[in-house]
């Protein structure tokens, strides 16, 4: 048995209390993107809602909403990014702020900050792209804004992290995320002015994203 000085004990016990603390730190300042968007998203809003109307079309045209023609005849590409952060009125933000919250923290802690935000932005650009070519498709050039392809996109890649995790990723299991994934999809199809092939667009680019992503725990 190999015996130690009681002063030298007591040291070691305070360095691994250090570094426990300073792990738990790091972590707090890694999974911090999550609540970056938030602000964003929110300083926005409140921007916008200062200048003019942003539950009018025509106004959120004018700083960034999609509109397909404006994609396709003039080539406003931007407009696929600049519309995740603009939203149509304050239930709209705030429901998406509160799903941005919930998974993104669940997410970025599970993956890191990098990767949330790769798969946040790739969720919301396919989301889009998806929208676009559905309105193409449809003839239904309609406005779209919002985060909640990108969302849906956090979505998808939580579900991919539970799966890859044997059903289970800190308290989120398998059945849950499902029944989640199926009732967002559900209250989105039953509602109207709802863009769900953003939605299930979002979805499908998040899965595919953090399967190439994400490899399971180390």
């Amino acid at each position: 048995m190999d015996k130690m000085n009681p002063l030298t004990y007591n040291n070691c016990i305070k360095l691994r209390l250090m570094k426990g603390a300073e792990k738990r730190d790091s972590n707090c300042r890694k999974t911090n993107r999550q609540s970056v968007q938030i602000v964003i998203n929110m300083g926005i809003f409140f921007l916008l809602s200062f200048l003019g109307n942003p539950e009018n079309a025509v106004f959120m045209i004018k700083y960034g909403a999609m509109y397909p023609p404006l994609i396709f005849e003039d080539a406003q590409y931007y407009r696929l990014i600049t519309c995740i952060f603009l939203h149509f009125g304050i239930d709209h933000l705030m429901n998406n702020m509160v799903m941005l919250g919930a998974l993104g923290w669940n997410l970025e802690k599970e993956i890191g900050s990098f990767k949330f935000l790769l798969i946040y932005f790739v969720s919301g650009i396919g989301a889009n792209l998806i929208s676009l070519a559905m309105d193409f498709y449809t003839g239904n050039l309609a406005v779209s804004a919002g985060a909640s392809g990108a969302i849906f996109g956090l979505l998808g890649a939580l579900l991919w992290v539970v799966i890859r995790n044997r059903g289970k990723a800190g308290r989120l299991t398998g059945r849950g995320m499902l029944f989640m994934v199926l009732l967002s999809l559900y209250f989105g199809f039953t509602s109207t002015g709802v863009d769900n092939a953003a939605h299930v667009g979002g979805l499908i680019c998040g899965f595919l994203t953090a399967v190439l992503l994400y490899h399971g725990r180390n």
